[in-house]
């Protein structure tokens, strides 16, 4: 494994002394594999809910509300 750089970002505090902090950024991986992770969580949440509203329609026979939901739906099947 590669040695990783650290780097630190200064930024001023809102506090009466002015004195300066130093922060530890996060890895460009690290972020990438979290953002990667929560877009996956996100959809097959929102996917897994639209699927009960629209068996909930089914249910109830709304044609109407069927449709809106089944258009929202198909952006999750194309895989």
């Amino acid at each position: 494994m590669k040695k990783h750089k650290v780097v630190y970002r200064l930024q001023r505090t809102k506090r009466k002394r002015a004195y300066v902090t130093a922060k530890r950024e996060i890895s460009f991986e690290v972020k990438l594999a979290t953002r990667l992770m929560l877009d996956e969580f996100y959809f097959t949440w929102n996917k897994n809910r639209l699927e009960v509203q629209i068996n909930e329609c089914i249910d109830q026979k709304d044609a109407e509300r069927f449709k809106e939901l089944s258009a929202a739906y198909r952006h999750y099947t194309f895989e």
